[in-house]
């Protein structure tokens, strides 16, 4: 009985032996892992300022805001009171602000919401102009300021009310959607 004892613990030392042996060590499960890309968490910044410059290398707009996170997965970054500044193909500035946005990062699309103000002077006017809307999308590529939310376009002192606004700065048209309030006269 004892031969046979023997015999057996043998065969299981040599069954742990051989389990042992084989196993992978823990620095290789580690260098296994490794080679998995790991999740790229982006940037993130307090009080930062993105600027995007064309071809020529002169700014197309500058963005500030007091908090920017960018989600690199999404190709976004999301932004906290914001201000974007940008000029449009005749040299008029134009500034908008808002409590908060995202930018994509492939182009210059801009997307505002929370309070949104955006001021500057219209192509052929010489007079200052304020659009306010809670969303507003610019295309800073484009120069095209869109919104399918009410608006309110202050001009010359005078108020324009609507449902929805495409504005094209480059064309200099301005194009109320509907449940327009409001009356210009020259």
């Amino acid at each position: 009985m004892i031969p046979r004892l023997v015999a057996l613990l043998a065969l299981v030392a040599l069954i742990v032996g051989l389990v042992l042996l084989t196993a992978p060590a823990p620095e290789s499960v580690a260098r296994a892992n490794s080679a998995q890309p790991l999740h790229d968490p982006g940037y993130s910044a307090l009080q930062a300022r993105l600027v995007q410059t064309g071809a020529d290398g002169r700014p197309l707009y500058t963005l500030d805001a007091a908090r920017i996170q960018q989600q690199p997965n999404r190709g976004l970054v999301d932004l906290a009171q914001v201000r974007l500044g940008f000029r449009d193909d005749s040299g008029n500035q134009w500034t908008a602000r808002a409590a908060r946005g995202q930018v994509t990062q492939a182009g210059g699309l801009v997307q505002l919401d929370g309070d949104v103000h955006v001021t500057g002077t219209l192509p052929g006017t010489n007079e200052p102009t304020e659009i306010t809307s809670e969303h507003l999308s610019v295309d800073t590529n484009s120069q095209i300021v869109t919104t399918q939310a009410p608006v309110t376009i202050v001009m010359s002192g005078r108020e324009l009310a609507a449902r929805g606004l495409v504005a094209n700065l480059k064309e200099r048209h301005v194009h109320l959607e509907s449940a327009v309030h409001g009356a210009f006269h020259p």
